[in-house]
């Protein structure tokens, strides 16, 4: 079968391999048939052929499913390396595309047809391990939670202690200890910078010297 690939900027930088099979089920999220264990032991090797380490992976119907694989420099896990060091470039991304695709096909992972991209997870990196919640300490963060905390299930603020399985988050002057098992979703919030001061335009005045009597 012919493949068409597809290629083109976006934040994070993405790859876009479309990928037939048969017609995809309707609904928004993930079957429940998809073996998640099993798909990572599928993209794992081929991602760390290419000197890269595997930070997430999302199935998603967006008009269309798409298998989105997030990619980032080897070591940026252990090292804790901020999203901009961390992030890999498009000639990367797509050579980690295409030694997946066929190592996909012949694995079938997904019975149905979906789209493939793989990029650099962004400023806006999802957290799914204890350990990236560890990595980010002191970054703000969006979480939302399977049972809540003070009657809240969307929480937005700095991540700022890990111990053992509780994160704790600040909101202002406030602090929610939530439970790692609770995190549906989890994400980095990018911060834009202080706006500039703004700069008077114009002649600047000498001081008026003093005429000698």
């Amino acid at each position: 079968m012919a493949r068409h690939f597809f290629v083109f900027f976006l934040t994070p930088l993405v790859l876009l391999i479309p990928r037939m099979h048969a017609e995809a089920p309707k609904s928004t999220s993930a079957p429940d048939r998809i073996d998640r264990a099993r798909l990572q032991a599928v993209i794992e090797p081929v991602v760390a052929a290419h000197g890269a380490e595997l930070c997430d992976f999302e199935l998603k119907n967006e008009n269309g499913w798409v298998l989105r694989i997030y990619v980032e420099r080897l070591g940026a896990l252990e090292q804790k390396l901020s999203t901009k060091a961390a992030a890999v470039d498009l000639d990367l991304c797509s050579q980690i595309a295409r030694d997946l695709s066929p190592v996909l096909d012949e694995s079938d992972p997904i019975p149905h047809r979906y789209h493939l991209e793989v990029g650099s997870p962004g400023v806006e990196r999802p957290l799914r391990k204890a350990a990236d919640f560890a990595r980010f300490l002191g970054e703000k963060a969006k979480l939302k939670l399977r049972m809540g905390v003070a009657g809240q299930k969307v929480l937005v603020g700095r991540l700022v202690a890990m111990e053992g399985n509780l994160i704790t988050l600040e909101d202002g002057a406030k602090s929610y200890p939530v439970p790692l098992d609770d995190v549906v979703t989890a994400r980095l919030v990018f911060e834009f910078g202080p706006a500039p001061k703004p700069v008077a335009h114009g002649l600047k005045k000498s001081p008026k010297k003093k005429r000698k009597a």
